[in-house]
């Protein structure tokens, strides 16, 4: 009965991560989209993904408490409610053709998944042994991002959908001045019936969890000697907040940005559209590799490690993929050079993301580990950490808009993450405050 109870617990959980991940990576597809629609620069594109994680910085605090109020369960179902509320307000958004209230609705939708996100990560964490937490948590990020391929798949079908030639055209500047409004709304209101559908599917889950029930998991009040410390006096937990802000920083700027820099490297669209999709089926890769090497063959720790050094050797192929292409090939054509580097460069950031497979379920236990009573509010802390993908790909958006640096330079900021997360990954979460080490997770 213990292990049907677990697993059961488990497969809720796992329905609760299909859903992050499909409102999270659909961002990849409205950027775009709302580019177009709304007549944007790059840089006001930017304030899609933003808008969403920003969300992360501001409800992650009153997240904790409110699940110290209603238990992880109440938080489940509240963040679905407010999920449902920023999703219905598309539909306004899209009528009135309005970025402003698209940018609401991204950040209702952002709050409500804060939420959930602090329910849902320290519950899937502690239902088992920590050694076994980035495994269970591997588990989830492949509901998550088999749900972003979904997503992807049926928000551009949705959304481009006979709209390809309407598109091309007013890329080109060729629709005439008197039918490019009436075009424009055609295209905004694609958004409508889609975010309908997600609006009633959030409502079903809320009653889907609430009749799950799931088991109620206390958190130890008393931790030995830990029991009347402060939270500020785990310097490993403040260290892993700001590994998660950098590590999502790096994730979205990988996924979200693929289209766009597809476009840039001049593959044509319908290439581009799958990009995404690629990248979110790498990240399924790795979470199914950590699943099977983790913790038999290799420590959660030690693949952290490992996946940031493949990740800093993709990403320098991928800024300087003209560079490795002569190298090995000096004497290609320069079209033919382009054309191969351009190749490489988009494989090489697509295949970032099996890299960063691992980064997320190896954090946050070697970030939580140990605090009893101080759990539920790390864990909204982690999760704030999040607004890291608004503000670094703010900083994505800025770079590539200057002439001097472009899409593909633009990849240098990845840097940032991986030495600080490298750096965490190897002495910060060793410091606890109190001049002892926590044990090799």
């Amino acid at each position: 009965m213990q292990k049907n109870r677990y697993a059961f617990s488990l497969f809720v959980i796992g329905t609760l991560f299909f859903v992050f991940g499909y409102i999270t990576w659909i961002n990849g597809i409205l950027m775009p989209f709302l580019k177009e629609a709304c007549e944007l620069t790059k840089f006001q594109a930017s304030f899609v993904p933003f808008a969403f994680y920003i969300s992360y910085f501001f409800m992650s605090i009153p997240s904790s408490f409110l699940i110290k109020k209603v238990g992880y369960s109440g938080g489940m179902m509240i963040g679905l409610l407010i999920m449902a509320i920023g999703a219905i307000t598309f539909v306004p958004a899209a009528i009135t053709r309005q970025f402003g209230l698209f940018l609401t609705g991204l950040f209702v939708q952002g709050a409500g998944l804060t939420i959930l996100q602090a329910a849902s990560n320290p519950y899937a964490t502690i239902l088992g042994p920590i050694e076994t937490a980035a495994r269970r948590i591997s588990i989830m990020g492949v509901c998550n991002k088999f749900a972003g391929v979904i997503g992807f798949y049926t928000l551009y079908k949705a959304l481009f959908s006979g709209m390809q030639d309407e598109l091309d055209m007013l890329k080109n500047g060729l629709i005439p001045d008197h039918m490019r409004e009436a075009t424009l709304q055609h295209l905004s209101n694609q958004v409508i019936l889609p975010y309908i559908i997600i609006t009633a599917v959030f409502i079903l889950l809320v009653i889907f969890i609430k009749l799950a029930k799931l088991p109620h998991i206390e958190q130890s009040t008393e931790a030995g000697d830990n029991a009347h410390r402060s939270i500020f006096s785990y310097p490993y937990l403040w260290l892993g907040v700001f590994a998660i802000f950098f590590y999502v920083g790096a994730e979205v700027i990988a996924i979200d940005y693929l289209i766009p820099y597809g476009d840039y490297l001049g593959f044509p669209t319908e290439a581009c559209k799958n990009f995404p999709m690629y990248a979110l089926f790498a990240l399924i890769a790795g979470y199914f590799l950590g699943l099977v090497t983790i913790p038999k063959m290799i420590s959660q720790r030690q693949a952290l490690i490992a996946h940031l050094f493949i990740a800093m050797i993709l990403a320098a192929v991928a800024i300087y993929s003209k560079s490795v292409v002569h190298m090995f090939q000096p004497n290609l054509a320069p079209d033919e050079l382009y054309a191969t580097s351009a190749r490489l460069s988009i494989a090489c950031v697509i295949m970032l993301s099996f890299a960063h497979a691992i980064m997320w379920p190896a954090i946050w236990p070697l970030s939580i580990h140990d605090l009893g009573r101080h759990t539920e509010i790390a864990g909204g802390l982690l999760v704030m950490a999040c607004a890291g993908g608004g503000v670094m790909s703010l900083i994505y958006g800025k770079l590539i808009d200057i002439p001097s640096i472009g899409n593909q330079q633009g990849y240098l900021l990845l840097f940032v993450s991986y030495l600080y997360i490298l750096f965490f990954a190897t002495l910060g979460y060793k410091f606890d405050g109190k001049n002892k080490q926590l044990k090799n997770k």
